[in-house]
Formats: C-alpha cells, sequence, structure tokens
C-alpha cells in the first residue's frame, strides 16, 4: 500500500509538472477531463486544480461500483495531489515558451506521470471509465471512443484558444499516449515467440546459449498434413528480437515464426539467466 501509494503521488506531482510548467502557459491542452478543466479555466479564470477535481468526482463514484474500492481510492489520491500539485505550481514561471518544446516535453512528462499512476492501480483522468461505460451499449472499442470525445475537446479548443494551439495539443495527446504505453511496458517490453521448425532442438538450445533464455516444445499437428509438429515458446524483450529472427534465419531459412507483444510476464523462469 506504502509502495502504491508513493507512486501514485510521483505521478500525479509529473502530470502537475507537465501542465503548469509546460502546457498551459502556452495554451496546449491535454484530452479527457483534464482538457475540459483546461478550457474551463482559461474561461473562467478559476484555479485548473478546483476542476480537474470537482469534474473527476462522479467517475470516483462509478469507478468505486464498477471497478472496486481500491480503485476509486487510488483515483481519489491521484486526483486529489494532481488537484494541489496545480495549484502550488500555479505561480511557478514557466519553463519554455517556444511551443514545440513545450508541446514535446510537456507531452513526455504528462505521459509519464499517468503511466506511472496507471501501473499502480489508479486514473488521474474520468475519460477512461466513461469509455468503459459506452462500451457496453456501443459498437465502438474503448480506445476509439476515447479518441472521438478528444477529438471534439480539440475543436472545441481551436475555438477557444487558437487553431494551432489546438494542433499543438493533438500532438501532445499522441506524445503522452505513447509514453504511457512505453511507461506501463517498461522499456524491455516482453514479447512471445512461436517457432515451427523440423530443426526445433538445435534452435531451442542457440536460444537458450545466445540470449540466455528458457525455451518450451508443445506438441502441434499440422492440419492439412496431419504431421506431428514440435512448437518452441519463449518469452523475449524487444531488444532481443532482431537476434532471435537472426538465430532462426541462421538454422532453417523455412522456419516458421511469429512474435507478438505481451502486456505482463510473471513466474516461471523468465528471468534472464547470465550469458558467459
Amino acid at each position: 500500500m506504502f509502495k502504491r501509494s508513493t507512486f501514485i503521488i510521483l505521478g500525479a506531482l509529473l502530470m502537475a509538472i507537465g501542465l503548469e510548467l509546460f502546457l498551459v502557459p502556452n495554451q496546449v491542452l491535454d484530452g479527457g477531463i483534464v482538457g475540459i478543466s483546461i478550457i474551463l479555466s482559461y474561461l473562467t479564470g478559476w484555479k485548473l486544480g478546483v476542476f480537474i477535481f470537482v469534474l473527476n468526482i462522479p467517475f470516483f463514484f462509478i469507478g468505486y461500483k464498477q471497478i472496486g474500492k481500491t480503485f476509486a481510492l487510488s483515483t481519489l489520491l491521484g486526483i486529489s495531489v494532481l488537484s494541489l500539485g496545480t495549484f502550488f505550481l500555479h505561480s511557478v514561471p514557466v519553463f519554455t515558451d517556444d511551443l514545440l518544446l513545450a508541446t514535446v516535453f510537456g507531452g513526455i512528462i504528462l505521459g509519464m506521470g499517468v503511466g506511472v499512476v496507471i501501473r499502480y492501480g489508479g486514473s488521474l483522468d474520468g475519460t477512461e471509465i466513461l469509455a468503459i461505460l459506452f462500451n457496453k451499449n456501443s459498437p465502438f472499442s474503448v480506445g476509439e471512443i476515447i479518441m472521438f470525445f478528444n477529438f471534439f475537446i480539440f475543436i472545441v479548443a481551436g475555438f477557444v484558444f487558437e487553431w494551432d494551439r489546438a494542433m499543438y495539443s493533438a500532438m501532445t495527446y499522441f506524445i503522452a499516449f505513447k509514453t504511457i504505453d512505453i511507461v506501463i511496458q517498461g522499456i524491455d517490453e516482453s514479447k512471445s515467440a512461436w517457432i515451427i521448425s523440423d530443426y526445433y532442438e538445435e534452435i531451442g538450445q542457440a536460444i537458450i546459449d545466445r540470449l540466455g533464455r528458457g525455451v518450451t516444445y508443445l506438441n502441434g499437428e499440422g492440419a492439412y498434413t496431419g504431421d506431428g509438429k514440435k512448437v518452441i515458446f519463449c518469452v523475449i524483450t524487444r531488444l532481443e528480437e532482431a537476434k532471435l529472427k537472426g538465430i532462426v534465419e541462421d538454422i532453417d531459412p523455412a522456419a516458421f515464426l511469429a512474435v507478438g507483444s505481451i502486456a505482463e510476464v510473471r513466474g516461471g523462469r523468465f528471468k534472464k539467466r547470465a550469458i558467459h
């Protein structure tokens, strides 16, 4: 609980820094409830933190009912710290007046903050919860609903601020979105590899010796020929993908190889052994 709370506070403070020291002073928005809060703060002159906290209160109760108490309390902690952070950082001088620098670095810092909070079980914006609820009764995915919601916000931003600010805001959202993925999955993103080859023993041993990864042999059967096949399964990092492809290509250029991303890996012997 202490570790979870610490990282949620850290993530919320990072987002507050990204907003108040980079984006908001340059009239660049984030998406979701935070984006709406920035527009309302600009139009009314009220503090940004007030709108972030008030507009997210309904989603706190929705999250409590739909997802669970731990998620709701983690979200409440994150939103509270974010709101207070924007309040105390409001008087701090902006880091840069350059729109491109503010967009890029503000998006990265914001994405890091949101990613840390999501990774430790919380949320800093009620848009995701709203999208999950709409998704149950609509043909659109959660991601498509969020994208449509943010597209509408950026259109409004174009009228409230200027159209170039709306375009910079869309760029910020994209940068933050990609940064969130990196933070949640980690730089060493895990990938699964499935290999079918008559030389499965040589390939499997090469993976063990040259990559230091464990392999599992699965029994398979060709649907067309009915022949029995051995399938090699292993988990690697993104940085090891090219080397794995090189190993398979060297031993059996005709081998079948499929590589896919994995959200999380636990247990087993995934921890890499030392290679000497």
